[in-house]
C-alpha cells in the first residue's frame, strides 16, 4: 500500500511539474511584454513636451487619442472582436476614464510648467499605488517579502525625484499626484479585465469608447486653443503619444498582465523614471543629476527583490488526515 501511495505521488507531483512549464513561460512572456510597455510609457512625458511645441494642452490630448483610437478600431475590425459583455463595460469605462483620458490630460497639464525630469515622480509612485489598488479592488494580496521591495523602491524614486526641486510641492505636482490616482485604479481594473478578455483588447476598447467624445473635444480645442505650429518635434511627439504610449504602449501592456499578474508587471515601472530621465537628457537637453546612477542601482535591486518575492509559491494548504491532495478542498 505504502508503495503505492509513494508511486501515486510521484506521479502527481511529475504531472503537476509538467503543468507548470507552461504557465512559468507564459509568465516570462507577459515579463516581457510588460517590460516593453514600460519602454513605451518611458517616452510619453518627452514626447508630450515635443508635442506641446505645435499643439495645446487640450488638443493635444484629444488628438492622441483620436488617432490611437483610430488604430485600435482597425485591429479590432481586423479581428472581428465581439463587443464587450454587459458585465464588462463598466471596468472599461474605468480604463477609458484614466488611462485613455484622465492621465494624459492631468500630466499634460503638468507639463506646461514642470520638466520632463521631475514629472517622473507620478511613474516613481504608479508601481506601489497599482499594486496596493489591485490587492484591495481584487482581494488578493501578494507575499508580504514584496511590499518592503516595493515601498523600497518608490521611497528612493521619490527622494530622488523631490531632490531635483528642492522638495517643494508645486500645482503641476497637484496634477501629477491626482495622475497618480486615477492611472493607478485604471491599471487594477484594467489587469481584472485582461483575466477574462484578451489584454490587447482592454485597452482597444477603451480607446474605441472615448471616440465620440475626444474627436469632439478636439474639434473645439482646436478651435478655440492657440493656432497650431506646425514643427517636427511637435508632429513626432503627436505620433508618438497616439502611437507608440497610448496604443503600442497599452496594447503589449496589458497583454504582459494577463501573463505575469499586475503586481509583478506594475514593479517594472520602478524603472520608468529614471528612463524617462535618460530620454529627456538625450532629447530635450536636460541636465543628468549626479544622483541618477545610484538611484538606478538602487531601484534595480528593489525590481529583483519585487520579482523575486512574487516567485515564491504559497505552500498548500495541508490536507486532513485520510483525504488526499486530491479530494482536499
Amino acid at each position: 500500500m505504502r508503495r503505492d501511495n509513494s508511486a501515486t505521488r510521484s506521479s502527481t507531483v511529475a504531472v503537476s511539474r509538467q503543468a507548470d512549464r507552461p504557465a512559468a513561460r507564459q509568465a516570462r512572456s507577459g515579463l516581457l511584454l510588460a517590460a516593453l510597455g514600460v519602454l513605451c510609457f518611458s517616452l510619453t512625458f518627452p514626447s508630450t513636451v515635443w508635442g506641446l511645441e505645435s499643439f495645446g494642452p487640450w488638443s493635444l490630448v484629444c488628438l492622441r487619442c483620436v488617432l490611437a483610437a483610430a488604430v485600435a478600431g482597425a485591429f479590432l475590425w481586423a479581428a472581428r472582436a465581439r463587443v464587450p459583455a454587459r458585465a464588462h463595460r463598466a471596468g472599461i469605462a474605468v480604463v477609458a476614464g484614466g488611462g485613455v483620458l484622465g492621465f494624459p490630460l492631468l500630466t499634460t497639464l503638468a507639463l506646461q510648467t514642470s520638466t520632463s525630469a521631475h514629472s517622473a515622480v507620478v511613474v516613481g509612485l504608479l508601481p506601489l499605488t497599482t499594486a496596493l489598488v489591485a490587492a484591495a479592488r481584487s482581494g488578493v494580496w501578494p507575499p508580504r517579502s514584496f511590499w518592503p521591495a516595493a515601498g523600497a523602491g518608490a521611497a528612493i524614486v521619490l527622494a530622488f525625484t523631490l531632490a531635483q526641486d528642492g522638495g517643494g510641492l508645486t500645482r503641476a505636482d497637484v496634477l501629477l499626484f491626482a495622475a497618480l490616482l486615477v492611472c493607478a485604479a485604471s491599471y487594477a481594473e484594467g489587469g481584472r479585465l485582461a483575466a477574462v478578455l484578451p489584454g490587447w483588447q482592454v485597452s482597444a476598447w477603451a480607446l474605441v469608447a472615448c471616440l465620440p467624445l475626444t474627436a469632439a473635444g478636439a474639434v473645439v480645442a482646436l478651435c478655440l486653443e492657440h493656432p497650431v505650429r506646425w514643427s517636427g518635434h511637435g508632429v513626432a511627439g503627436l505620433v508618438w503619444v497616439s502611437v507608440g504610449s497610448t496604443f503600442v504602449g497599452l496594447f503589449v501592456w496589458y497583454r504582459g498582465i494577463a501573463g505575469t499578474g499586475v503586481a509583478r508587471a506594475s514593479q517594472l515601472q520602478l524603472a520608468q523614471p529614471l528612463l524617462t530621465l535618460l530620454w529627456s537628457v538625450t532629447l530635450l537637453g536636460e541636465s543628468l543629476p549626479a544622483a541618477a546612477p545610484l538611484a538606478a542601482v538602487g531601484v534595480v535591486l528593489c525590481i529583483a527583490g519585487t520579482q523575486w518575492a512574487t516567485r515564491t509559491p504559497r505552500p498548500a494548504p495541508a490536507a486532513p488526515r485520510g483525504e488526499s491532495p486530491d479530494t482536499a478542498a
